[in-house]
């Protein structure tokens, strides 16, 4: 497929590798210019851009970008064709996004996205630490095989996304709709805990929706003591085990 990724983050990167070297015609661009993506970054064929380039001419566009950024990209996000697969990865951290009253009011991180981009979307990879992303996948079929929860409200959208997760070593579980996806949110059963296929189900209908942000801020409060300063991830082994004791 022909796929434009906005974001060069941890998360970004391993997309942009990943979905390259399954066969995709990948375009890349970030907040800096194409100049300053890292060339390595491109060794398996995908083509560093601009913003307006990388959402020229794709079937599915990737947003890996802060929340707080979203509204950034947001008019040259709504003119893209209907049918083009928008997926967003983003979590609402509020040390970093700032405060964003409508999602402390209860509203759904999901929702508050496609509401700021005007258009459906899809939500994968949120679910899942970076380090984990770039270490763990393996091929489909393998014993202990990661899976993490995706959500879209439309058909084309929940396929295109399911099969593009595979592409990228790890199985996608259909979590529903988006009003559906704040139990794959920050602080849920789900969220950064490396789960398989079987284990997703029950952790996602284990979630309780009133105690996510608080979870979620004793997680940044533990990373921030232990690593200084709250955006540098964990690696994949002792960031699983701190939100396992957390969120589960």
């Amino acid at each position: 497929m022909k796929i434009g990724i906005l974001g060069t983050g941890n998360i970004g990167k391993t997309l942009v590798r990943e979905l390259s070297e399954a066969g995709h015609e990948v375009k890349v661009a970030n907040s800096r210019g194409p100049e300053t993506i890292e060339r390595e970054l491109l060794s398996s064929g995908a083509r560093a851009v601009t913003t307006a380039e990388a959402l020229a001419d794709v079937e599915v566009v990737i947003l890996s970008i802060p929340l707080n950024r979203i509204p950034d990209v947001a008019a040259q996000v709504v003119a893209l064709p209907e049918d083009t697969v928008v997926i967003d990865t983003s979590n609402y951290y509020p040390f970093r996004d700032d405060r964003i009253e409508a999602i402390e009011s209860g509203q759904v991180e999901s929702l508050w996205v496609a509401e700021q981009l005007g258009r459906p979307i899809a939500k994968a990879w949120n679910a899942i630490g970076s380090a984990s992303l770039a270490k763990k996948g393996k091929p489909a079929g393998t014993a202990g095989r990661i899976a993490i929860p995706i959500a879209a409200d439309r058909a084309r959208d929940r396929e295109v996304t399911m099969a593009l997760v595979n592409d990228t070593g790890v199985d996608a579980f259909d979590a529903g709709t988006l009003a559906d996806s704040w139990r794959q949110q920050p602080g849920a059963p789900v969220y950064c805990t490396d789960l398989t296929f079987k284990e997703v189900g029950p952790a996602l209908q284990s979630a309780e929706r009133y105690r996510l942000a608080k979870r979620r801020d004793l997680s940044v409060a533990i990373i921030q003591e232990r690593l200084g300063d709250g955006t540098t991830n964990p690696d994949e082994d002792w960031g699983v085990r701190l939100v396992r004791a957390i969120n589960m």
